[in-house]
């Protein structure tokens, strides 16, 4: 599934990592703080790429296409590029960063970590994949459900020109132009404290403003495989709802303290999960490998950080339509929506 990391708050980390000194979050913002500035210092013009003679033709291709879908998401969505995407960066590895994720076996609640500036987030990355294995082997030692994975592409919310970097690149066209599109309306928009919605959000933005993309530029072909990309983002949602549901019930049924009772209880929903999703699901999914649904694991870790993308995508696509099927609109809608409600619950 496709994965995208919005990056920790770099600049604003790096800020304070002298008065955090040589503690294990001072050492872990040290290396976030490097990585990012090797990234910033290997930028390279996307213009001058593109019309430099010794580009590859493919990678010119992608990097047309990259600025394409940045000015429609200026001039279409009237999101807030920015600086980002106006630059490249190649990287000399095949992952960009890997992104932990962990729970509690016996309630549906992550384990989260704290950083500088943004707060409290439900997942960590790791540019030291050594340090990310130590720490999921670490949690799951403790008992925690532990998933990790590589994310291709990062933002770091308007601190940083967001350079593309080569790991984004590889993917293909109608992902390329959704990544481009979810990382600009976290640059638009971003609410504090609030991962869920921003990428589930975000998730809706990329997923319904390729499929306009490709429809404006008359391209066919891409515009189905954009609207088959977006049934599966829905049609997951709703599986990941449905068995957090599921897994939520069966809690509040037990105990706090029966913990074994709770961890056997919930292992028999992801059974009847998993032959839902190999049954009814999976069928219905066209951008999957034949065997995903056989595959993919079913714990709390994988639950959660499967809904942080994926949570209520029908919700945004009800404004979706009451906004005429205008994305530029809708998203103004979401956005003037989440921040009266902000307002209100401050009175």
């Amino acid at each position: 599934m496709r994965r995208i990391l919005t990056w920790l708050g770099t600049a604003g980390a790096a800020l304070v990592v002298l008065g955090l000194g040589v503690t294990p979050m001072g050492c872990y913002l040290s290396r976030a703080a490097y990585e990012e500035a090797r990234i910033l210092a290997r930028r390279q013009p996307i213009q001058t790429l593109v019309v430099r003679d010794r580009t590859d033709p493919a990678l010119r291709a992608k990097l047309q296409l990259v600025l394409a879908a940045r000015q429609f998401a200026i001039d279409s969505l009237h999101l807030d590029a920015g600086e980002s995407f106006t630059a490249f960066s190649p990287l000399d590895r095949d992952t960009l960063v890997l992104v932990l994720s962990a729970a509690y076996r016996d309630r549906l609640e992550p384990k989260s970590w704290w950083f500088p500036v943004v707060g409290r987030f439900p997942y960590k990355g790791f540019f030291d994949f050594a340090e990310a294995r130590r720490t999921a082997e670490a949690l799951q030692g403790e008992g925690f459900d532990v998933t990790m994975g590589p994310s291709a592409a990062f933002s770091t919310l308007g601190w940083f020109n967001d350079p593309l970097v080569s790991t984004t690149v590889k993917a293909d066209s109608v992902t390329l132009v959704n990544t481009v599109l979810h990382e600009l309306l976290h640059t638009t928009f971003f609410a504090k404290g609030q991962v869920s919605f921003n990428e589930s959000f975000a998730t809706f933005v990329g997923g319904r403003g390729a499929e306009q993309f490709f429809r404006a530029r008359g391209d066919s072909a891409l515009l189905r495989r954009a609207q088959r990309d977006w049934q599966d983002d829905r049609l997951l949602g709703a599986f990941w709802e449905r068995t957090a549901r599921e897994i939520d019930g069966v809690f509040a049924a037990l105990p706090d303290h029966a913990i074994a009772e709770r961890i056997a209880a919930r292992d028999t929903v992801y059974a009847r999960a998993r032959r839902r999703l190999v049954d009814s699901v999976a069928p219905q999914l066209t951008g999957y490998p034949a065997g995903w649904a056989e595959r993919v694991p079913l714990n709390n870790a994988v639950l959660l950080a499967r809904r942080v993308y994926a949570e209520r995508l029908d919700r945004f696509d009800s404004v979706y339509a009451a906004s005429g099927g205008h994305l530029r609109d809708a998203i103004a809608r979401v956005i003037r929506t989440h921040r009266d409600s902000v307002r209100t619950a401050a009175k």
